[in-house]
C-alpha cells in the first residue's frame, strides 16, 4: 500500500491525458502528472514517487524529492505568510508546505529558516509542518554514554549556545565555549555527549571529552611541528577561529593539548609560537 508523505515504488495502472495513474493499493489510483513521467519509462517498470495532496486535497504523485518527508526534521525557508492560515515553507516541491500558526512557537519572517518536523494533521490528514518540536521527539530518557559521538541538527541560537536535535530523537544544548564560528539554523554537525542531566537535558560538545580528545590532538600538533621544521606560529593566544580551522578543535582543547605537551617536555613556548623539543623518550600518551 502507498504511504502518504513518503516515497513509494508504484506500478502503472493506466495512461490518461493528464498523466499516468498508479496503483496506490488501499489509497486507490494516484495520478502522476505528465510533466513528471520519466522519458526512459518501460512497460512493467515501477516508479519511485512521493505521495502528497494537491491544492484540492487530491492524492498526487511526483518524482521530485522534498527536503523532508513525514516524520523527518529539516530547516525550511519561509516563502510567504498568510495572516489567516499560517506560514508557507519551501520544501522542494511545487506546492509549498503549510506551517499553521497553531504549530508556531514564535513569529517568523519571509526568508528565515525554521526547523520543523513534517507530519500528518490528525483531523484533515494533510501534510503540514510543526515547529513545536518537543511534541514530536522521543519522550523516553536518553541512553547516550558520555563522550559518545552523535549527529546534530542545529535548531537555533540560545543564550547559552545552540539548541540541537540529537540523532533525530532528543533535544540537546551545544554550549557556546565549544565552537569558534557561528553555526547556522538547520546545519548538520557531528558532536559528542558531554553530560546527561537529571532533568533529561543533554549537554553537547564539538570535541570528545578529556583524555580522548587531548591525545589525538597532541599527536596532530607534533605531526604539524615535524612537517614545519619544528616550529609553529600557533600558541595559547591564537584565535579560536584559526584553531578550529587548522586543528578541528576548540581553543580549550588546544590549550589542554599544548599544556600536556609542555608538561611532558615535548614543546616549549616561543611567545609567540611553539617549538618541538628533541625528546626521544616521549610517547603519545604522555
Amino acid at each position: 500500500m502507498a504511504i502518504l508523505g513518503r516515497r513509494n515504488k508504484l506500478s502503472v495502472i493506466r495512461e490518461s491525458t493528464p498523466g499516468l495513474y498508479l496503483n496506490g493499493g488501499e489509497l486507490g489510483e494516484i495520478l502522476l502528472p505528465g510533466r513528471y513521467i520519466p522519458r526512459d519509462l518501460k512497460p512493467g517498470d515501477k516508479l519511485d514517487v512521493f505521495i502528497y495532496l494537491d491544492s484540492e486535497d487530491r492524492l498526487v504523485a511526483t518524482t521530485e524529492t522534498p527536503h523532508a518527508m513525514v516524520g523527518e526534521f529539516a530547516a525550511l525557508e519561509v516563502v510567504s505568510v498568510n495572516p489567516n492560515v499560517g506560514v508557507f515553507l519551501d520544501w522542494g516541491l511545487s506546492k509549498d508546505l503549510l506551517l499553521p500558526f497553531t504549530e508556531l512557537e514564535k513569529p517568523v519572517r519571509v526568508g528565515q529558516k525554521v526547523v520543523v518536523v513534517v507530519c500528518l494533521d490528525s483531523r484533515s490528514n494533510r501534510i503540514v509542518a510543526s515547529a513545536r518540536l518537543k511534541r514530536h521527539l522521543n519522550r523516553e530518557p536518553a541512553a547516550y554514554a558520555t563522550g559518545q559521538p552523535v549527529n546534530l541538527l542545529i535548531t537555533g541560537q540560545t543564550p547559552l549556545g545552540y539548541g540541537a536535535i540529537v540523532e533525530t530523537a532528543h533535544l540537546g544544548l551545544l554550549f557556546a565555549d565549544n565552537f569558534a564560528v557561528p553555526l547556522e539554523t538547520g546545519e548538520h554537525v557531528k558532536a559528542f555527549v558531554r553530560k546527561i542531566r537529571d532533568d533529561g537535558k543533554i549537554d553537547l560538545s564539538l570535541d570528545p571529552a578529556g583524555y580522548k580528545r587531548v591525545v589525538p590532538l597532541k599527536m596532530k600538533i607534533v605531526q604539524m611541528l615535524e612537517e614545519n621544521h619544528g616550529r609553529l606560529e600557533f600558541d595559547d593566544d591564537t584565535s579560536p577561529e584559526v584553531i578550529r580551522a587548522l586543528f578541528g578543535a576548540s581553543k580549550k582543547a588546544f590549550k589542554q593539548a599544548l599544556g600536556a605537551l609542555y608538561k611532558s617536555r615535548r614543546i616549549r613556548f616561543l611567545n609567540p609560537g611553539i617549538e618541538l623539543l628533541d625528546n626521544a623518550s616521549w610517547k603519545p600518551g604522555q
